[in-house]
């Protein structure tokens, strides 16, 4: 008889086959705990079937732990195999409990098809079918790799970071603001102090740029000084001076003692300095090198004493320090002089000073330069012409070089009541017809307020802009040399064979007006003949004598087929014989490579110009070189009438028996005959 599910005092013992009776024990109930785990209810007392051993219940127990998601493939495996095993030895199947799933900690690989979160619980109560099922159901990529995803507890701190290693919070307590000045003490080689020889240049360049745009802006013929004295090996001393309108007092220590500070930056107009940087990196690099400061005299009444001033940079605040302060007699009525003790070296060459303000020279000849070098005699470069160039105006954005950022922040500023305005307050060029083409284009109504355009509207704009028929800038904020200036500095140079000189029309390059000159010289006694060409590069009257491969203006030159003109040039190369070439761009805003203004950007539509001057000035030499070799053969020609005539009227003489005012007219008639038959 099966034993009943009832009361009974006593549980006879199972055998190891562990067989229950029909009935089967109460089915016991799990409750899923805050872990993730399941707990088994131990069965009443009377209704188990019989007492289990405690062998038994730690087998039991063992079968009902959850399968974490910490657990690796093999062991879900081994789990699964083992439960399979037991329930094949039991004599009767009962009902499989219904799976509980543990509370997910896994995440699930990406194209998984299964998942260890949905993994059954297998105990004594699962069939051997059901786990088979479940375990099939799973991906093999899966149970093989496991992805475990540990969640750190509530309120925990963050693990502390390894030794040697710093935390987001430690470095957040290093991170600060950059001035520019400390940039650049640091990074000194971009503005041009990167050896010796090229610091003293660079010095003696930023300060003669300064003087040279005072003396013009105040309609004054500069009158320059350049002094450099030698007061220890590598330690020299620059004073530069001009006869400018001088400096204001209060504006002395900002100029001279902050970087980007300056008035040619936000004007569109011709000027050598551009940046606002330029000299108060000269002052920066004689702080670092000889830790003294620099000593400004500025005087702007003749009536008046100056101004002197000993000033140094604050590099972490990009600010000046004052030193001290006074007032000086100075016999000049108005200019400005600085002098600063640097860590340089003078040398004699290409790229010398000397070289320098020869150039300066030749593309000022309106200047009278006085330069007293360390070594040898004072050199005087007097003046060519009384006349100043012609003045350069401002001038205002063209519609063709804005862009984007630029426009929606003009947009921001500009006290125009609308958009229509806008357009013709802010830009040059644009017309009131213009303007309303381009909102046409754009789909803006023209009494929109500039400060409610949109950032899509903005963009309608700049190709609305591309596509409008926009007159070009205009060419006033530009002043160029001129061609009879060019030639007589030539002149003065090299006193060539030939020379001549091209001025091209204005031309643009991302809206802003640029116009290229070029001069050539040809042959003479100071230019060799089997070198490379002596190539003379100007941005705004500047000299560039540094990175001459990397700037455009040579990058025109090697490109122009010098062959064609009758000049040698190998293959990506610049030309050579007995030839002086000088390019200058005169533009408002010119694109330099690098803050040290050394060379000139590739921009095709000023190689384009570039390559245009050139030529023309090629066609002309091509002309005079051609006429030359002519020449040459009709001399050679006439060394030969003049050197075989005589001889051939003697030997007539003899022949015939001629008298000798016989033999002369006859020597004089085939001299007659061929001559004229070598000019045919």
């Amino acid at each position: 008889m099966t034993p009943s599910r009832g009361k009974s005092s006593k549980t006879p013992k199972r055998k190891p086959s562990r067989k229950t009776a029909s009935g089967g024990a109460k089915k016991t109930k799990r409750k899923p705990s805050s872990r993730g785990k399941t707990k088994a209810k131990p069965a009443k007392a009377g209704k188990s079937s019989g007492k289990r051993s405690s062998k038994t219940r730690r087998t039991t127990t063992a079968k009902r732990k959850k399968v974490t998601a910490k657990a690796s493939g093999k062991r879900v495996k081994k789990a699964v195999s083992k439960g399979r095993a037991k329930s094949k030895g039991r004599g009767q199947a009962r009902k499989a409990a219904k799976p509980r799933t543990a509370k997910p900690t896994t995440r699930r690989s990406p194209g998984a098809e299964g998942s260890i979160d949905g993994l059954p619980l297998f105990d004594n109560e699962t069939t051997g079918a059901a786990a088979e099922t479940a375990v099939q159901d799973l991906s093999p990529a899966v149970i093989e790799t496991p992805v475990v995803e540990v969640e750190a507890p509530a309120g925990k701190a963050p693990p502390a970071a390894k030794k040697g290693y710093q935390t987001a919070k430690s470095i957040a307590k290093r991170q600060r603001e950059i001035s520019i000045s400390e940039f650049f003490a640091k990074n000194r080689h971009l503005l041009g102090f990167d050896s010796l020889p090229k610091a003293l240049l660079t010095a003696v360049k930023e300060a003669v740029d300064n003087s040279l745009d005072a003396c013009e802006e105040a309609g004054i013929t500069p009158d320059l000084l350049v002094e450099i004295r030698e007061i220890a090996e590598n330690r020299y001393i620059l004073r530069v001076g001009d006869s400018g309108p001088g400096i204001v007092k209060s504006q002395v220590p900002k100029i001279f003692g902050k970087l980007l500070y300056g008035s040619k930056f936000h004007i569109l107009k011709q000027a050598r300095g551009q940046q606002g940087i330029g000299i108060s990196a000269a002052v920066m690099y004689s702080q670092l090198t000889t830790g003294k400061p620099v000593k400004v005299i500025a005087k702007t009444n003749p009536a008046r004493k100056g101004h002197v001033y000993e000033l140094q940079i604050h590099t972490k605040t990009n600010t000046p320090v004052i030193v001290s302060e006074d007032t000086i007699e100075w016999d000049q009525p108005h200019g400005t002089l600085i002098e600063m003790e640097l860590l340089a070296a003078y040398k004699k060459g290409i790229r010398s000073v000397d070289s320098y303000l020869h150039q300066v020279a030749l593309a000022n000849p309106h200047a009278r330069i006085v330069y007293r070098p360390p070594r040898g005699d004072q050199m005087i470069y007097e003046r060519l012409t009384e006349q100043l160039p012609v003045e350069a105006k401002a001038i205002k954005p063209h519609p063709h070089g804005v862009e984007l950022g630029v426009l929606l922040d003009m947009l921001k500023m500009t006290k125009a009541r609308n958009v229509k305005g806008f357009l013709e307050r802010e830009f040059s060029r644009m017309s009131a017809r213009a303007s309303v083409d381009v909102l046409e284009k754009a789909g803006v109504p023209p009494k929109t307020s500039p400060k409610r355009i949109t950032r899509d509207q903005a963009d309608k704009l700049i190709q609305a802009f591309a596509g409008a028929k926009i007159m070009k800038p205009p060419t006033d904020c530009l002043s160029p040399i001129g061609e009879d200036l060019l030639v007589k500095s030539v002149e003065r140079e090299v006193e060539p064979d030939f020379f001549t000189a091209v001025t091209r029309p204005p031309a643009v390059y991302r809206g802003n007006p640029f116009q290229i000159e070029v001069a050539l010289a040809y042959g003479g006694p100071k230019l060799a003949d089997e070198e490379i060409i002596k190539l003379n590069r100007f941005a705004n009257r500047a000299p560039l004598v540094y990175q001459q491969s990397a700037c455009a203006i040579t990058n025109g030159v090697i490109n122009t087929a010098w062959r064609g003109y009758g000049v040698a040039q190998s293959r990506g190369a610049l030309p050579s014989g007995p030839m002086l070439i000088l390019v200058h761009i005169a533009s408002a805003w010119v694109p330099f490579t690098s803050e040290s203004k050394e060379a000139i950007a590739h921009y095709p539509e000023i190689i384009k110009e570039i390559k245009l001057a050139l030529q023309e000035c090629g066609r002309r030499l091509a002309r005079f070189i051609r006429r030359g070799v002519r020449a040459r053969e009709e001399a050679k020609k006439r060394s030969y009438i003049e050197q075989y005539i005589p001889h051939i009227g003697a030997a007539l003489r003899e022949i015939l028996s001629f008298s000798e005012r016989e033999e002369q007219r006859v020597v004089a008639k085939l001299s007659t005959t061929l001559e004229r038959s070598r000019k045919n």
